[in-house]
């Protein structure tokens, strides 16, 4: 049921978890039961990771559990080898390969890759035939290098791994299901992924540059956690990637540990973990792309985009402060995180016509400039950023108290200040910002 809470400034729908009174390995068996007896065909998007482990372990007991699943065996897995990744990684990809019940393809493609750590080369390309003197690691035996209708040149005009979906999985295997390790406690875009409905809220269709319309998006552990995706194993006797086990002896936390590639735009706050945990592959990836020499001292600082951002210069409005490190970038990429950043002023008066603060979140949306500084200053090409991961929202869906009266004590001193023309707001500013406190929040407004 999805509960409905009101607000001064419009309606808010709030889909609230309910407990089901099951464990969580149970449910995903029968998600993957339904799964099998629904689709023609499924493949299991492997990457060696904790997540995509349990998922292909959960299919092969499912697939084992009775004969009208045992068509899908051997689970098909499919890895893309991304090249700038621990050799544990390697070793248990290929430890999964040499089971009967797993047909295991291993792709070492040109994809493409964001590259975080330089504004003038957004991308890198794993296994690109013109960097081959700078590959992390030497091409597996098992690579599979070429598929058909991927695109090696130009380099502007290769896939990334999405794109590919399309030509792995055509028309011809019937209906496809694509299962995926993806969990809603990682992100706040996961987790929307898989709250906009109540039934089949784990199946999404795939719409891709390649897709035919015969493909969907399959999350059958979207609600482990971290603590569930690491019992499963334990329990069950499940074979694992050691690469885990390096980061666990470095004191690296279960929520931080990673074993993809490192140059993206949020991972490269993680940068630095591989030159402590794996060097052997670290010695290869600090010329592997540019900007890893800085990205690694300087990632976790304003440099990047991360923590405090620059003070902003007087005489610059907000936009024009965005717009200085917009400029920054290369003209694709800057024209792309441009485009970023105006969707996400639309959504935000799209919701309310409340201004977007310095840096207090907006208690509707949780926009703030900081937050839109920021994007200008790194980028958010996937999509992941969303500033309503900066607010709290109460178990009624409403904000607390502390949002709003934060948010209006920083508009009354944009007010004061005369600074009220820098947020370029669109419409009339609010007269008196503490009249936009809801009734419920107003008792703890200071004197």
């Amino acid at each position: 049921m999805t509960a409905v809470t009101e607000s001064p400034v419009g309606r808010k729908l709030v889909r609230p978890r309910k407990s089901l009174g099951q464990d969580v390995y149970s449910l995903a068996l029968e998600r993957m039961a339904e799964i099998m007896g629904r689709f023609d065909h499924i493949a299991v998007s492997f990457s060696g990771g904790k997540d995509s482990t349990a998922t292909l372990n959960v299919a092969l007991e499912v697939a084992h559990s009775a004969p009208q699943f045992r068509k899908h065996l051997p689970i098909r897995a499919v890895f893309f080898d991304e090249e700038a990744i621990p050799y544990e990684t390697e070793e248990y990809v290929r430890r999964m390969g040499e089971r009967d019940d797993v047909n295991l393809e291993w792709y070492c493609l040109p994809v493409q890759h964001r590259n975080a750590c330089s504004r003038r080369s957004p991308y890198w390309w794993p296994w690109a035939p013109e960097a081959k003197d700078l590959w992390c690691r030497p091409l597996p035996p098992e690579a599979i290098t070429a598929v058909p209708g991927f695109r090696v040149y130009p380099a502007e005009a290769r896939y990334t791994i999405p794109d590919t979906n399309g030509l792995l999985c055509p028309p011809r295997l019937g209906n496809c299901a694509q299962l995926m390790g993806i969990r809603a406690a990682e992100s706040l875009t996961r987790n929307l992924a898989v709250s906009q409905r109540a039934v089949d809220n784990y199946i999404i269709p795939y719409t891709g540059a390649t897709s035919r319309g015969n493909i969907w998006k399959v999350y059958p552990v979207y609600d482990w956690t971290d603590t569930d995706v690491w019992t499963a194993p334990a329990l069950k006797g499940w074979d694992y990637n050691r690469a885990y086990d390096r980061q666990a002896m470095a004191g690296v936390g279960v929520s931080r540990q990673r074993c993809s590639p490192a140059f993206g735009e949020e991972p490269i706050q993680k940068l630095h973990l591989f030159a402590q945990c794996f060097p052997e592959v670290w010695e290869k990836m600090v010329d592997r792309v540019p900007g890893v020499g800085s990205a690694v001292r300087y990632a976790l600082t304003e440099l990047y985009g991360f923590g405090k951002i620059p003070d902003k210069p007087d005489g610059l409005t907000w936009p024009q402060f965005a717009h200085h490190f917009l400029a920054k970038h290369e003209p694709a990429a800057r024209k792309m995180i441009a485009a970023r950043i105006a969707q996400t002023i639309r959504g935000h008066y799209n919701a309310t016509s409340l201004p977007i603060a310095p840096t207090a979140h907006n208690p509707v949306t949780g926009l703030d400039w900081k937050f839109l500084v920021a994007i200008a200053m790194r980028g958010d090409f996937k999509g992941r950023r969303k500033p309503t991961y900066q607010v709290d929202m109460n178990p009624d869906g409403t904000r607390p108290a502390r949002t709003w009266i934060r948010y209006a004590e920083e508009l009354a001193e944009v007010i004061a200040q005369g600074r009220v023309a820098e947020l370029g707001h669109p419409g009339p500013f609010p007269a008196d910002p503490w009249a936009l406190v809801p009734e419920y929040a107003r008792e703890e407004i200071p004197a």
